[in-house]
């Protein structure tokens, strides 16, 4: 992560590109299920028996198997009901999971992280409201219909479910995910003219949403936090109707125990106008830290709620702008000795896998279009595409860097870092460039002109609301 002379150790990339023992087979058993939920379980053939039962095989040795095969023999008669649907849920997640488990491990190994002590709980029992049975059996139908049989009517049927919920608290994430899922469906209506089927992605979407009506909102905050928070860096997720910014810091206790990782996440809704620079404007007022992460300094926090899974419930009332802090300096000094937080176990899966890491040292190389770090362990494949357009940080900056602030990610078969700021040179002056650069407020002129189209894009939304309001 640092070089061994100042008090680190260097990530062995070679480790990255090794394979993981029993990886490659469970992410097969996966793709098999999927194949299955594809085409629909109302009327399933024998080649879809046969992948729901090397889903059944593939989780023999756990707690799990009496009850997944006996889901999957049903499944395969076209016989399921909510409870089978349910045991294959949960055998798909709990494949993921060991895969994510194996990978976390892999990236332990290789960066030299201390993985944290700790054990988050078990998800709640299962809840038997009405809402949570409601969305059941709507997954449960999609299910039997399977992504080539959803049409409008089907997908529908989850509206009201998702506006009864959305007023709960306790129900607010099922119905978030519930909201986004049945978006995709419908734009993609009718599923039997589809050429291309995301199977991972909706059936990663159906079997944890199927798990969310049984746990309930989540890990709950466990303890709370009081001292300084060293932001590392910001990771922007945009999306046409949403965003959201995940601040990822070292957290330092104000009593002397050993520093941690953690994150703090805000997010909004937004129209599909404001985009780039202007997506700050709308997560600004929710959340001093990105003022805090754009002017370079750390915050005082005290009696944050805090997760065992290493987020912050973010209260601006419980914190207060400190001193300059540099995220490099961080990243060097206190990155390496901070704990990783545990993971719950809905969210053991490889796609959230996003482990900070500082390397310095490398040669960066661009070769049509693509980055490549080369350590003196190996070669790491930077991942371009996820930096934000809300932000000064580009590829060509990446290319030309020595020294970067990242997240270790797994996608696509490999690992990958995701910039979240490098430094540079620029007129042969050493400099950072974030990512996050512009989350509170900016002088520089593409981040002024993007924020200012986004002014005027929500004014002209305003005014024609409420143009609509008053007629």
């Amino acid at each position: 992560m640092v070089p061994a002379d100042e008090g680190g150790g260097l990530m062995r990339a070679d480790l990255l590109t090794e394979p993981v023992d029993g990886l490659d087979e469970a992410l097969a058993a996966v793709d098999a299920f999927d194949g299955a939920l594809a085409a629909g379980l109302l009327r399933p053939q024998p080649a879809q028996g046969a992948d729901l039962a090397r889903l059944a095989h593939a989780v023999a040795g756990s707690p799990l198997a009496a009850r997944v095969t006996e889901a999957a023999e049903k499944a395969a008669a076209g016989a399921a009901d909510e409870d089978h649907f349910v045991a294959l849920a949960a055998a798909r997640a709990a494949l993921l999971g060991s895969v994510h488990d194996a990978l976390t491990a892999r990236a332990h190994e290789a960066t030299g992280r201390i993985p944290g002590d700790e054990t988050a709980p078990a998800p709640a029992g299962r809840q038997e409201a009405n809402l949570p049975a409601a969305a059941r059996a709507w997954l449960s139908d999609l299910a039997r219909a399977g992504w080539q049989g959803i049409d409008h009517d089907l997908v529908a049927q989850s509206a009201r479910i998702v506006a009864a919920m959305l007023p709960e608290p306790e129900l607010r994430r099922l119905a978030t995910l519930l909201d986004g899922f049945a978006a995709e469906l419908a734009a993609s209506c009718p599923g039997a003219t589809l050429e291309r089927i995301p199977a991972r992605r909706w059936a990663d979407l159906w079997s944890r949403a199927m798990l969310l009506t049984l746990s309930g909102s989540g890990t709950p905050a466990t303890g709370t936090a009081t001292g300084r928070l060293l932001p590392l860096g910001v990771d922007l997720h945009e999306h046409a109707t949403a965003a959201q910014a995940q601040v990822h810091a070292v957290f330092e206790p104000a009593d002397g125990g050993p520093p941690r990782l953690v994150r703090a996440s805000v997010s909004v809704p937004k129209p599909d106008t404001v985009v780039a620079a202007g997506v700050w404007q709308l997560l600004r007022p929710h959340m001093s830290l990105l003022s805090a992460v754009g002017e370079g300094r750390a915050m005082d926090v005290t009696d944050m709620p805090l997760t065992v899974e290493g987020d912050l419930i973010w209260s601006d009332e419980r914190a207060h702008a400190g001193d300059a802090a540099d995220a490099f300096a961080t990243a060097r000094v206190a990155l390496p000795t901070a704990a990783m937080a545990a993971t719950a176990p809905l969210d053991r899966h490889p796609a959230r896998i996003a482990m900070p890491v500082f390397l310095d040292g490398y040669t960066a190389q661009q070769v049509d279009g693509a980055v490549t770090f080369t350590l003196a362990t190996g070669t790491v494949t930077v991942d371009t595409d996820r930096i934000p357009a809300a932000g000064p940080l580009t590829p060509e900056a990446v290319a030309a860097s020595g020294a970067c602030i990242g997240l270790l990610r797994w996608d696509a078969g490999s690992f990958t870092v995701q910039p979240l700021a490098v430094e540079t040179t620029v007129r042969k002056k050493a400099v950072a460039v974030h990512a996050g650069a512009w989350a509170g407020g900016t002088t520089d002129k593409a981040g002024v002109k993007a924020e200012k189209a986004a002014t005027d894009a929500v004014a002209v939304l305003r005014e024609r609301a409420g143009r609509l309001l008053r007629t």
